[in-house]
């Protein structure tokens, strides 16, 4: 596991600014970031906009930017990779991995709304069925969901952790069409927890992860339980298909 740092971006874009806007990120912020020390890959996709489960709490804090129409992704050795550097804090410079950055570069950066930034570490991840219909060995799947959320309290932190240690990432790993199962924890960001769960194919997903109750009834049962003390993030779990690198 070499990729253990993850920075995640979710933002809006006008309608006006688009075709420019994935032109620039594809053509030159992408380029320019994978270059940076530490930085293993990346991928980018547009939100299915597929509506949450109606059992979900969803945070309404305003503080917390709610842009969801596209989540930018960068895997790096470790979350320290991600850090911003100490520039900023001493003498106002650039975040390191962005100070190459240009004037018009900045100005494409500045067309993103509800601009939301988490930078994570994984805490594990397990292969599923699919694992060998991935690009490369660090490339992030054609369709992932991605889920960032709280617990309410100490007691639903060690519930959860159970729950994804002995049963969801069994399940996930048997489940038909998924890739791999990865869950995260944030160093810095909203939320403090997040998981990936990475699919063939959003017709994939779309087949087999909602048979996961009927094909686990017990997991089922204990996820109506677990999820009830969880606070998401504006729309998570967010489903997208990944727009950059092109799918094959």
């Amino acid at each position: 596991m070499t990729d253990r740092g993850l920075w995640s971006t979710w933002y809006n874009l006008p309608a006006a600014d688009r075709d420019a806007h994935l032109a620039w990120v594809h053509g030159t912020y992408i380029p320019m970031i994978l270059k940076k020390p530490g930085v293993l890959w990346a991928a980018h996709y547009a939100s299915d906009k597929v509506p949450p489960a109606p059992r979900l709490r969803h945070t309404t804090d305003p503080a917390v930017p709610a842009g969801n129409d596209y989540f930018l992704l960068f895997g790096g050795e470790t979350a320290h990779v991600f850090s911003s550097g100490t520039a900023p804090y001493l003498n106002r410079g650039p975040a390191r991995l962005e100070a190459d950055l240009t004037a018009a570069d900045r100005k494409m950066l500045a067309m993103r709304s509800g601009e939301r930034v988490c930078i994570m570490t994984e805490v594990a991840r397990r292969d599923g069925p699919e694992a060998n219909s991935r690009e490369d060995k660090l490339a992030l799947s054609p369709c992932i969901q991605f889920g960032t959320f709280n617990c309410d309290n100490m007691a639903a932190e060690d519930e959860m952790m159970a729950w994804y240690a002995d049963w969801r990432f069994d399940a996930l790993g048997s489940l038909p069409g998924c890739v791999a199962i990865r869950e995260l924890v944030a160093v810095s960001g909203w939320a403090k927890h997040g998981v990936i769960y990475e699919f063939a194919s959003r017709q994939a997903r779309d087949a087999h992860f909602p048979n996961l109750r009927k094909i686990y009834p017990a997991e089922g049962e204990w996820s109506d339980r677990a999820v009830a003390k969880l606070l998401h993030a504006p729309e998570s779990p967010v489903v997208g298909t990944r727009i950059w690198p092109p799918v094959k």
